[in-house]
């Protein structure tokens, strides 16, 4: 399982109040991925294209349990390396499909605009610009898995758990 895609590099301590403000409540699904980052990096959310890569610090997901990660995902983005997680919200990446890999270490690696190789299965992030490369943590077969099915809902539907969307009727 790998992502290539362009870097966007953020530091130490992103919290979920800034990658998904209060402000973003109870907007849509699209205002969310608008106000993404906006506290901290205005007009970010606007310059991400479909397939970039965040790169991040230390702690990256601090704070409470907002659903950030799938934020990041509808955005478009294909994945994130960072050097460590707050444990909740790296659940929460694997839980919501977002592709999410910790290596300590990654963020010397990389400037922004950088292109980036991240391999799930091997836990390698690669600076395809340097030729640099960072070793991190490698998916279980199970986190893999849920990947693939872009999220836990998509590996209940096909073990034929809850039925698709589709399928389900209204009450």
């Amino acid at each position: 399982m790998k992502r290539t895609g362009r870097v966007w590099k953020f530091g130490d301590e992103i919290n979920t109040d800034l990658i998904f403000p209060h402000s973003a409540f109870r907007a849509s699904p699209e205002e969310q991925c608008r106000l993404c980052m906006s506290d901290n990096r205005p007009g970010w959310a606007a310059q991400v294209q479909p397939g970039d890569l965040l790169i991040a610090g230390k702690n990256f997901g601090t704070g409470s349990s907002r659903p950030g990660a799938a934020v990041l995902k509808r955005l478009g983005l294909a994945g994130m390396a960072a050097e460590s997680y707050n444990g909740l919200f790296y659940r929460n990446c694997i839980g919501y499909g977002f592709a999410a890999l910790a290596a300590p270490g990654l963020t010397d690696l990389f400037e922004e605009g950088d292109m980036a190789e991240l391999d799930l299965t091997e836990g390698t992030v690669t600076n395809l610009r340097t030729g640099a490369v960072c070793q991190g943590n490698r998916l279980s077969e199970a986190m893999t898995e849920i990947i693939e099915a872009g999220g836990m809902e998509g590996v209940l539907i096909a073990k034929g758990y809850i039925p698709k969307k589709e399928d389900s009727k209204e009450m």
